[in-house]
Parts: C-alpha cells; sequence; structure tokens
C-alpha cells in the first residue's frame, strides 16, 4: 500500500540507566532529506542515524530529535588531583594564620574547588551504537505505521477520482460517436442546398465524413487514457517510493485531456473536458503526499 510522505514517530529506549528518546517528523519534499539533532555527546552518531532511517524511507523531509540521558557508572572513573587539593589546604591555612582566622578546612568544600575532581567517560561508544539504532528503529516503525495509515486514506480517494474520470471517459466516447453520426446529417443537408436539384455524390460525401472523423476522432486519447488509470491504480497496489511514478503518469494523462480538449467541436465535450481537468489536477495536488 503506498505511504504518505506525512508523519510522526516516537520511541523511548532505557536500559542500563542510559535513556534514549527519538522522535521523527516527515512532510513533503522533492526528495530525502534527513535532519538530525542530537547531544555533541553522540554527534559521530548522526550519520548512523540518517543510515537507518534512509533504509525504510525514500521521500520527504525528516527531522530528527534525539535526547540521552546517561546515568551509567559503566566506563566512569572518579580521578581526584590530590597535590592541587593539598595546596589549596596549604595556601588556605597561611591564609587563616596571616589573618588570624579560625581553620575549619572540610573535605566537601575542598572538593569543590576547580579542577579537584575530575569524572573520566570512557563510555563504550559501540553499545551505545546498537542502543541507539535500536531506539531508531522502533521510532521509524512507528512512522511508517502512521504513513501507511494516512496513504490508506490518500489512495482511498484517489481512486475514487479516477472512477469519476472513467466516467467522463465513457460519456466522451459517446459524444464523439453521436458528434459524428451529427455531422453527416448537417454535411448532407448544407449539399442539398448548394446542390438543390443535382444528385449527391454518396462517394464524394463519404470521404468528407473520413477526413472529419479523422480530424476530430478522440478514441486513441480516450484508450490512452484508460491505459494510464490502469497503469495508476496498479502503482497504488505497489510497496516503497512510486509518488514519482504516479506523477509522470497524471502529466501524461493531462496531456491527453488536453488533445481531446483541442481536437473538441462540440460544447459538451468541452464541460467535460473541463471536469477532467480539474480532476487531474486534483489527483496532481494528492500525490504530492505520496512517497
Amino acid at each position: 500500500m503506498i505511504r504518505s510522505m506525512t508523519g510522526y514517530g516516537k520511541a523511548n529506549l532505557e536500559k542500563n540507566s542510559r535513556k534514549y528518546q527519538v522522535e521523527i517528523r516527515s512532510v513533503n519534499h522533492r526528495y530525502l532529506d534527513i535532519s538530525v539533532r542530537m547531544p555533541r555527546a553522540l554527534s559521530y552518531l548522526e550519520e548512523t542515524v540518517k543510515s537507518e532511517i534512509s533504509k525504510n524511507i525514500k521521500r520527504g523531509k525528516i527531522d530528527v530529535f534525539i535526547t540521552f540521558e546517561n546515568n551509567s557508572l559503566e566506563g566512569r572513573k572518579i580521578s581526584i588531583n590530590k597535590e592541587l587539593a593539598r595546596e589549596y589546604i596549604r595556601n588556605l591555612k597561611e591564609l587563616a594564620i596571616e589573618e588570624d582566622l579560625i581553620s575549619e578546612i572540610k573535605v566537601n568544600d575542598i572538593a569543590r574547588y576547580p579542577e579537584v575532581l575530575s569524572i573520566q567517560d570512557n563510555q563504550d561508544d559501540d553499545t551505545i551504537k546498537k542502543e541507539m539504532i535500536e531506539v531508531v528503529e522502533i521510532a521509524v516503525n512507528n512512522l511508517l505505521e502512521m504513513k501507511k495509515i494516512e496513504g490508506e486514506k490518500i489512495a482511498k480517494d484517489l481512486n475514487n477520482r479516477l472512477e469519476f474520470i472513467k466516467e467522463k471517459i465513457n460519456e466522451l466516447s459517446e459524444l464523439s460517436t453521436g458528434l459524428i453520426s451529427e455531422y453527416v446529417v448537417k454535411l448532407e443537408e448544407r449539399i442539398k442546398q448548394l446542390l438543390k436539384e443535382q444528385e449527391i455524390d454518396k462517394s464524394r460525401l463519404a470521404e468528407e465524413v473520413v477526413i472529419y472523423a479523422d480530424k476530430c476522432s478522440i478514441e486513441e486519447e480516450l484508450t490512452r487514457l484508460n491505459s494510464h488509470i490502469s497503469q495508476f491504480k496498479n502503482l497504488l497496489n505497489l510497496e516503497g517510493a512510486i509518488g514519482k511514478k504516479l506523477d509522470f503518469i497524471v502529466q501524461e494523462m493531462n496531456r491527453e485531456t488536453n488533445t481531446i480538449g483541442a481536437k473538441s467541436g462540440s460544447l459538451e465535450i468541452t464541460n467535460d473536458v473541463i471536469d477532467l481537468k480539474t480532476e487531474i489536477e486534483n489527483i496532481r495536488e494528492q500525490i504530492q503526499n505520496i512517497e
């Protein structure tokens, strides 16, 4: 089933005190354009995230928002700069003596001074990468589910519009046939008026009818329109990115309709052509939402 380019997917993952949240928003775009916002500590995974998304999505403007909270002690080590701490203590004691102050130096106070304590974070990049891929896959699947639901609605609407176009094609076929019969009657009447008592040359009349029929016939265009509708419907039942193919078919449908309009010698046909062009334009607008 076809997929809309508009959708939203979200996923949360918590493992070993590491918390991930991934949000993906997708809107219409001619090509695939992925933008990722994530903490600087995870920036090395940006291309990995884009790669995971592009495996399943081929078109659309994709905005990805990632938050990450690491409360795990894995790979973390607290280091105390003892020499610097002793230097702080020595200077504080000297200051207390010089200024006649009561010296109450506490460890907690020293630990707050700059560069006394430091945390070395040797995180396991491979583990975090695997966990990131896992949560992105969940978010992408949720996004795809929403895109499919929207795609079903679009497909239903498109099928209804295609049925309307088929009805107009049948009407045009009947009008076109009647137009030739009407022309024969009018041509005979005109010739009788011109020739009066003279006998009508049936072969010449037939020749004129053939020329007119060839000039105003729209059967080929109608046949091609029916073929385009069949191709369009077949594509609606395929998986994957079909938006560009549908757009091409709509262009061809519009071309055939313009040709019919150019050949039109009847107000009724002209009105049907206007209805056709309006409906084809509605279809063209709809397929801009299809991946």
